[in-house]
């Protein structure tokens, strides 16, 4: 069995209850968005800056390649996930929204949410045995929908 089956199948054991499931449906792509909203707000020193690179750029790449390390689909769809929320950032910048201040808000309410639906689901959340949970729910929650597309991860 490969590791991405092995991860997925024990993070699925504590994400049965259809209102915990919809809850994370929600909340992991939101908390992956604002995790990266809040990494672009820490200040970079001015001999990156002058690249208009940004902590989140740095960590990301990384992170992508860990997905890629598990399969290829699933980095290939947190990429997409990435630049889609790199899209986010740009747009509350834009909007003259405080990109730290709207991210912090949303970062809590979702970290609250997941606790909630962990209380439904009876079950304490997965990264709490494992961190790599915490990078795993992202790619769990495309999972779903690769299935649904009918592609393989």
């Amino acid at each position: 069995m490969r590791d991405i089956e092995r991860l997925l199948m024990r993070y699925d054991e504590s994400h049965q209850n259809k209102t915990n499931v919809l809850i994370h449906a929600i909340a992991v792509p939101s908390i992956y968005f604002v995790t990266l909203g809040l990494l672009w707000a820490i200040p970079v020193p001015d001999w990156i800056a002058q690249f208009n690179v940004t902590w989140a750029h740095i960590i990301a790449v990384p992170v992508l390649y860990y997905y890629f390390l598990l399969s290829g689909p699933i980095g290939a769809a947190m990429t997409l996930l990435t630049i889609a929320c790199f899209g986010g950032v740009y747009w509350l910048e834009s909007a003259g929204i405080s990109v730290w201040q709207f991210c912090l808000a949303l970062f809590v309410i979702m970290w609250i949410l997941q606790f909630v639906g962990h209380k439904i689901e009876g079950k304490k959340p997965s990264f709490l045995e494992d961190l790599r949970f915490l990078l795993v729910g992202p790619a769990w929650w495309w999972v779903h929908w690769l299935k649904r597309m009918k592609i393989g991860y």
